[in-house]
């Protein structure tokens, strides 16, 4: 078919709710108002589509979950099989030095950093399990199908949504497979897509739904699943450390989590603020299990999974308006993650929730395409409101002072808010993270050690294990405004940090024998969808786009 041929007319369906995402607050949003829809005997349509091949397989976190979000949707959730099976036993902080380290006491904590109660899990098991009671209740739900185009009544307010073109060719032409996207049209359309959803970072910018707001922020979090020696195994631990083999000035830190059958989830948060554009997320990552406190957890292990993942971390003062007409932002979308908890998936939960009962009582009383003024009121009433509230300072503590000052500042912030006399003043975010990373030539290069193979490795190996895979001949979903900005800017200004920042091997910088004659290549094929190129790259040159629907990451239990 040629470039010239008059494309297809898209085929249509029409539903009540359309949903974008398949991740916790998707899900939580379309089970929340089929239940409304059985309580009050009111038929309502509900559709979500999901880009990963299956729904779980683009969900990365580490989790340990809050049941609160469960309980309010799902009440005898327990009794129904859920993948919720390991209450965390311990709590363990650490502070690590380069060759070792101090467990901070738990009593030095405020009670929201108490782990007692939570439940350690597979957020992607509990994303296909949500979709198993949603489908039960009637939700249609399309996995492969990613979202790729917002669409807009003529009075400008949101119409639904068109799935991506399948069979496209990397130069553009149409393949014998060609098919036409889908347009899904709703009388509102909910964006679930999680961290920087790519249609939602459109829709924040069309309507300014961040006007007023602090910039938000971002980490990346990276995760290995491994299945450890039974000697080494503490079923239901919970352990975090901070500092090394960060500096001070660069915030993050580590989990370890220990559940079901001798299986321990380890993963690394770097936040993006991060000024040394010779940093490497991953890198760091393989160095911290080096580490004398940490590598003797794997020694006798099997790796069986990787993966990486950008966190919303802005908090309170970086939340967007929530809500346009025709639709709303649910979930990390637009962000609602406690950064000292290391909890969000709660919150998307409930957030879902509230924006469910916002859309089924407007559809019961014939409206659409107008504005869900009830959801936002409900959220700044709500139990998510509060959550961040109180923790909306420390953030911007370790951004300004560091880790080593920074934690106690915000351990400090939060014993005042739990005994109600927190301070007075919200401190904002004034940087986007893509501003704050530095000259190459004012910073230090980083000598990471090569990996061994046992305990660390190195990024093609990792990606494999994520199961990535896109189809090779379509075009490449990273996007370059300008193709001459990473040779001739970003190199010479940040020694181009996408080569760094990226956890799969996306972005080369190619030279030819001698060593001259430098290229920036994109390995497309790598992508496992976590977002950061989109986030962290300095001139914001780089736009992640949707793939072919059902290409990425195929995470098994992560």
């Amino acid at each position: 078919m040629s470039e010239d041929t008059v494309l297809p007319e898209r085929e249509s369906m029409e539903y009540d709710v359309v949903i974008v995402g398949g991740g916790p607050a998707g899900l939580s949003a379309a089970i929340r108002l089929k239940q409304q829809a059985i309580e009050q005997d009111f038929e309502i349509s509900v559709c979500l589509i999901e880009k990963g091949s299956e729904v779980g397989a683009h969900i990365l976190s580490g989790a340990v979950i809050d049941p609160v979000g469960l309980d309010t949707l799902i009440p005898n959730w327990r009794e129904l099989d859920a993948p919720v099976d390991t209450p965390v036993t311990a709590d363990h902080f650490i502070y690590l030095g380069p060759s070792g380290g101090v467990r901070l006491p738990n009593f030095a904590f405020p009670p929201l950093m108490n782990n007692h109660g939570n439940y350690i899990v597979s957020l992607g098991n509990v994303c296909r399990w949500l979709a198993t009671q949603a489908e039960e209740l009637g939700v249609e739900i399309y996995p492969g199908f990613a979202g790729a185009e917002v669409l807009y009544n003529e009075d400008g307010s949101v119409r639904g949504v068109a799935t991506g073109d399948m069979g496209v060719a990397r130069d553009g032409h149409h393949k014998d497979s060609y098919t036409r996207g889908m347009e899904l049209v709703g009388k509102y359309t909910f964006f679930a897509e999680g961290v920087r959803g790519s249609l939602s970072k459109q829709l924040i910018a069309r309507f300014g739904l961040a006007d007023g707001r602090s910039p938000q922020k971002f980490g990346i979090g990276l995760k290995e699943l491994w299945q450890v020696d039974p000697a080494r195994f503490k079923k239901g631990l919970v352990q975090h450390t901070l500092g090394w083999p960060l500096d001070n000035a660069t915030g993050g830190g580590s989990f370890l989590y220990h559940f079901g059958d001798n299986l321990v989830s380890v993963g690394f948060v770097v936040h993006l603020n991060y000024k040394n554009p010779y940093l490497s997320p991953f890198d760091e990552f393989q160095r911290f299990k080096q580490h004398p406190m940490i590598r003797g957890v794997f020694e006798g292990g099997k790796r069986i999974s990787y993966g990486a993942r950008a966190i919303t971390e802005g908090g309170f003062q970086s939340v967007p308006k929530l809500t346009f007409p025709g639709g709303a932002l649910i979930g990390c979308s637009a962000g609602f993650v406690n950064v000292p908890r290391i909890k969000g998936s709660h919150n998307a939960m409930l957030t879902g929730i509230m924006a469910a009962d916002a859309a089924f009582e407007a559809v019961k009383a014939g409206r659409a395409a107008d504005e869900l003024v009830a959801y936002a009121q409900a959220y700044e009433h709500s139990p998510v409101y509060r959550d961040l509230k109180r923790v909306r300072n420390v953030k911007p503590f370790l951004t300004k002072f560091g880790t080593f000052l920074g934690t106690p500042l915000g351990a400090i912030d939060m014993w005042m808010n739990n005994l109600g006399i927190g301070l007075p003043f919200t401190l904002k975010h004034t940087k986007a993270d893509h501003e704050s990373i530095s000259k190459a030539k004012d910073c230090k290069p980083i000598a990471y050690p090569r990996p061994d193979g046992k305990i660390s490795f190195d990024k093609l190996s990792s990606v494999f294990l994520s199961a990535t895979n896109h189809e090779e001949d379509q075009p490449v979903h990273l996007k370059l405004k300008d193709p001459s900005i990473p040779i001739d800017f970003n190199l010479p200004m940040y020694d181009e940090p996408a080569q760094r920042y990226c956890p799969a091997g996306v972005y080369e910088v190619v030279r030819d024998a001698a060593g001259d004659n430098p290229r920036f290549q994109i390995n497309a094929q790598n992508c496992v969808h976590c977002k950061t190129c989109d986030i962290k790259d300095p001139t914001q040159n780089i736009v992640w786009t949707v793939p072919e629907g059902a290409g990425g990451p195929n995470y098994p239990n992560m």
